[in-house]
C-alpha cells in the first residue's frame, strides 16, 4: 500500500489515525507542525498528505498554500474541526482535494483515503486487473483465476506498487520508500524477502515479477 504523510498536532488523534491506516497496510509518517511538513514533504514520495488545519505554529491553510505554490501535486486531505462553508471553500480553493470534518468516522477516513489514492493514479476503479490476477484495492483481496490468495500487509503493498506500474521497472529505493514508513526498522533484505514470498503465492499462473539486478523490480502479465 502507498506511503502517507500525516500532519497533526493532537498526538492522541495522530496515534489513532496512524494505527488505523497502518492496520490497512499503509506506511504512515507523522509530523506535528506545519514547518516540519514544509521541510519534509518534498523529500518523500507520498501518495497522500492528511493535513490538519489547526496546527500550533501556522494555519494548515498556509501549509496547503505553500505546498501548491511550490508545485506539489500530491493529493491533500484536510482535517478540521471548522464546519463553516467559508472554511471549506478556502481549503478547496487553495488546492485541497478533499475535506473531512472532525470528529469523523474511521470508516469514512479510510474510504476517502482510498478514493484519493485511486484518483491520483487516474483510475477510480478499486479493482486492478493484470492477466489472470485481480486486486481489489479497497479490500486487499487478490485472486488468481478462481483461487484467492492471502497476503500480508507488506506483501500486498509491494504487489500494489508493482501492479500500478505494470511493465515498468520500479527502483528498489522507490519501492522501499512507498512500502516502509520513515521510522520503520527495516532489514536490508526485507524487500527481497517480500518479493520472494509474492512470487511463491502468485504461482506459475499469476503475474511474473522480474528482478533487474542493482535496479529494481518489474511485474508483467503472463
Amino acid at each position: 500500500m502507498p506511503r502517507l504523510l500525516l500532519v497533526e498536532d493532537d498526538l492522541a488523534l495522530a496515534r489513532g489515525i496512524t494505527a488505523l491506516l497502518s492496520d490497512q497496510g499503509y506506511a504512515v509518517d507523522h509530523l506535528a507542525s506545519g514547518q516540519a511538513a514544509l521541510e519534509f514533504e518534498p523529500l518523500e514520495p507520498y501518495a497522500l498528505v492528511v493535513l490538519d488545519i489547526g496546527l500550533p505554529d501556522m494555519s494548515g491553510f498556509d501549509v496547503l498554500r505553500a505546498l501548491r505554490r511550490r508545485g506539489s501535486r500530491t493529493p491533500i486531505l484536510v482535517l478540521t474541526a471548522r464546519d463553516t462553508i467559508q472554511d471549506k471553500v478556502t481549503g478547496l480553493d487553495l488546492g485541497a482535494d478533499d475535506y473531512l470534518l472532525k470528529p469523523f468516522d474511521p470508516a469514512e477516513l479510510e474510504a476517502r483515503v482510498r478514493a484519493l489514492i485511486r484518483r491520483r493514479h487516474g483510475d477510480p476503479n478499486p479493482t486492478l486487473n493484470l492477466g489472470t490476477m485481480s486486486l481489489d484495492r479497497s479490500s486487499g483481496l487478490v485472486r488468481i483465476g478462481d483461487r484467492s490468495i492471502e497476503l500480508r500487509k507488506r506483501e500486498l503493498a509491494v504487489l500494489l506498487v508493482l501492479t500500478e506500474n505494470v511493465g515498468r521497472v520500479v527502483p528498489k529505493e522507490r519501492l522501499s520508500a512507498e512500502v516502509f514508513a520513515y521510522d520503520d526498522l527495516v532489514n536490508p533484505n526485507a524487500l527481497e524477502l517480500y518479493v520472494a514470498r509474492l512470487r511463491k503465492k502468485l504461482g506459475p499462473d499469476g503475474p511474473h515479477i522480474r528482478t533487474h539486478r542493482g535496479v529494481g523490480y518489474q511485474i508483467d502479465a503472463l
